[in-house]
């Protein structure tokens, strides 16, 4: 929370970061933590769900202020969405305009996929080596314990956790919630807290 409210007197990074809450569903503190783990964070970041790129862009702006060299990969099968004040045709092409707009189209790997495709995890894994990720962004389906098993072995001891949905109107919210709480309990997952509108902020731990 003291960052939060630090980041919030910073009025031009602020007003930048909520900008990019314009092209998310997370809510706007969420996208705050995303820019300061990016920047904090000691090593890449792999984000699954990238939407039109609120999220991508709130990482992008925090590892161009870290001053070190950072892999940004994000996963996105594309698509479009209706009836949404989200609403695209082509999730895919917005989410690429939307990093061109903010210059930091070409400071991103893109993947246009899904994250459990064999191609989209042996790309990860070429770009990726074991420990290399230390902040990790999940907002997709409700299945996060299928992508940490597929990538878990990529994130580095204490890398930062974003997963949305854990708390959640949608059917996301259940099997979201137990399968982060079964990590918890494993002693994988270190929970700080819950920002949003009920996005599960920790960390992974290697046991």
């Amino acid at each position: 929370m003291q960052k939060l409210i630090e980041y919030r007197y910073q009025k031009a990074l602020h007003h930048q970061l909520m900008k990019a809450a314009d092209l998310s569903m997370l809510g706007s503190d969420v996208l705050v933590l995303i820019y300061h783990f990016a920047k904090v964070a000691e090593g890449d970041i792999l984000e699954i769900g990238s939407f039109v790129g609120g999220s991508t862009i709130a990482a992008g702006m925090g590892a161009r202020d870290s001053g070190r060299q950072k892999k940004i990969i994000s996963i996105e099968p594309g698509g479009r969405l209706k009836d949404h004040r989200l609403a695209t045709r082509d999730i895919f092409k917005d989410l690429k305009k939307n990093l061109s707009r903010v210059g930091l189209l070409e400071a991103v790997t893109l993947i246009n996929g899904f994250s459990f495709d064999d191609s989209t995890i042996t790309a990860v894994r070429e770009m990726a080596r074991p420990g290399a990720i230390g902040l990790f962004i999940f907002d997709a389906d409700a299945n996060v314990r299928r992508d940490i098993d597929c990538y878990g072995d990529r994130l580095a001891h204490g890398c930062w956790v974003v997963i949305d949905d854990y708390i959640s109107a949608t059917d996301k919210g259940g099997p979201t919630r137990a399968q982060v709480d079964e990590l918890v309990g494993a002693g994988r997952l270190q929970p700080l807290g819950f920002y949003g509108w009920g996005t599960w902020i920790g960390r992974w731990i290697i046991g």
